[in-house]
């Protein structure tokens, strides 16, 4: 009756230890697409200007002397050194860096109001523009104020980014190096998610006119997915992964997981304790 009752509890905690070891499911991307099925995506909202932005505004004209008037002085730097960052005349701020060792980069920050002092031209209210719309109003005041003639103008965002957080191989910031980026484009920057990832609920947060808005995508649904409006990311969106039941049920109180030495321990006292009592109530 004892080596029945003793066996009985090995198997039960073996058991409830080893359940916390199964197979994830759901890790799969689009389980709902054929290979052959053409879904419409949700209307891409390109990346457009909001305050605090950083902006990099280049125009190039024939004649160096008319261009210098409209682009921001930059510092010359040694290779591998990134010097600090001023703000000049026109309250622009301007870092430098080396990315060729001898071109620094000037930008404007726009401020609380979405506006930049942009020189000769003045303030410019620059908020909600996309980087081409931008590009073309300047062109278009310069071109017909006689500033400048045939001049191009180039935008760039410098500086914008997404926070990706979680259950991925590299956490972190990533810089946006296009207009239009969906979540499963920034994942990938981070090298995928990990295996404990839960597809089924990756969380897209973004502020929008001073409130958060959290949106929860199931990457495991195509349609859906494609259909929310965190598909397509915004500057400083917070990407975040939830880890699954297995991972979550893989950490205990004081932080051991289930691959800890620590954890096997008390796993192994546990059953002694068990074995122990029962024994008690056997005799």
């Amino acid at each position: 009756m004892k080596i029945k009752l003793l066996s009985c509890s090995l198997v039960l905690a073996s058991a409830a230890v080893l359940s916390g070891c199964s197979v994830p499911k759901n890790v799969a991307y689009f389980q709902d697409t054929e290979t052959s099925a053409i879904l419409a995506a949700a209307n891409p909202q390109p990346i457009t200007i909001k305050p605090d932005d950083k902006i990099n505004i280049i125009v190039k004209t024939k004649d160096p002397a008319i261009s210098d008037l409209f682009n921001l002085p930059v510092y010359s730097t040694r290779i591998g050194q990134q010097t600090g960052q001023s703000i000049n005349g026109t309250g622009a701020r301007i870092r430098s860096y080396s990315a060729s060792g001898s071109e620094g980069i000037a930008y404007y920050t726009v401020d609380t109001e979405g506006n930049i002092d942009f020189p000769v031209l003045g303030k410019i209210h620059v908020e909600g523009m996309t980087r081409p719309e931008l590009a073309g109003y300047i062109k278009g005041e310069l071109a017909g104020r006689d500033l400048a003639k045939d001049p191009t103008v180039v935008v760039e965002f410098p500086a914008t980014g997404v926070n990706i957080l979680g259950e991925v191989m590299q956490p972190g910031r990533y810089d946006l190096n296009r207009d239009r980026i969906n979540v499963i484009e920034a994942i990938s920057l981070a090298g995928d998610m990990t295996i404990s990832g839960q597809r089924q609920n990756v969380k897209v947060i973004r502020e929008e006119e001073g409130k958060v808005k959290t949106y929860v995508l199931d990457l495991t649904n195509m349609e859906k997915s494609l259909a929310s409006p965190g598909y397509y990311l915004q500057q400083n969106d917070i990407v975040y992964v939830e880890p699954n039941e297995k991972r979550k049920r893989e950490t205990t109180v004081n932080g051991n997981n289930a691959l800890s030495t620590s954890f096997w321990v008390s796993v192994g006292s546990l059953l002694m304790s068990a074995v122990t009592t029962i024994g008690v109530f056997v005799k």
